[in-house]
């Protein structure tokens, strides 16, 4: 296949608000020393990526240092996080009694966040950044890249593109690792799903 291409998805480290499990959504939180640790850790099974780019947001541009540390990288916001508004910040025992909240946990997909995005508009984002990176893989003929971004970024891609579909919520994404898709770049264009998915970084060294 002439055309086959190779994207990994990684999310950031852990911040400090993943440690206490706040919403972090384009608040702009820190990788944590714990963070930066592991990423170090992570960093020696990495493959190698012909270009990188990151969220704009620090935690993925920190993270993309780390474990690209031979690749400029460039910063797309349009790969940020969902906006979780008024709730960034905040930890689920400090929103539990508010019927926004309620009512968001029991439908995530279509209730709305106050002063931030819904998943409309979310996804509507992630798609056009999606394509916007495809046209770059075209033009100058990119066969591995790789785009350091977020959790819900990496879930709502790999509901549309992996081979095998599963709903948003049962795609586990955790802190420094990802997806490597692989596809056909016409085929990607079209909207198609992709052929292969493995999970990076590798896990055969620690399986043995």
């Amino acid at each position: 296949m002439d055309d086959l291409v190779v994207i990994g998805l990684y999310r950031h480290g852990v911040t400090a608000d993943n440690e206490k499990r706040a919403f972090s959504g384009w608040t702009d939180s820190a990788l944590s020393e714990a963070g930066k640790r592991g990423l170090e850790q992570l960093k020696l099974d990495l493959p190698s990526y012909e270009k990188v780019i990151a969220s704009d947001l620090q935690r993925c541009i920190d993270t993309a240092a780390i474990f690209f540390p031979d690749n400029r990288v460039d910063v797309w916001p349009e790969f940020r996080e969902l906006n979780f508004g008024c709730w960034e910040g905040k930890t689920h025992q400090e929103l539990e009694h508010l019927e926004e909240y309620k009512a968001w946990l029991q439908n995530p997909f279509s209730s709305p966040l106050p002063e931030g995005e819904n998943y409309r508009q979310f996804g509507d984002r992630i798609r056009e950044a999606w394509k916007k990176w495809l046209e770059v893989l075209d033009q100058y003929n990119l066969k591995r890249t790789a785009i350091v971004t977020h959790g819900g970024v990496i879930r709502y891609l790999l509901t549309e593109l992996a081979p095998d579909r599963k709903e948003f919520w049962e795609w586990k994404i955790e802190n420094g690792h990802g997806y490597e898709l692989a596809g056909s770049l016409s085929a990607l264009r079209r909207g198609e799903r992709c052929i292969s998915l493995q999970v990076v970084p590798s896990t055969a060294k620690s399986n043995g």
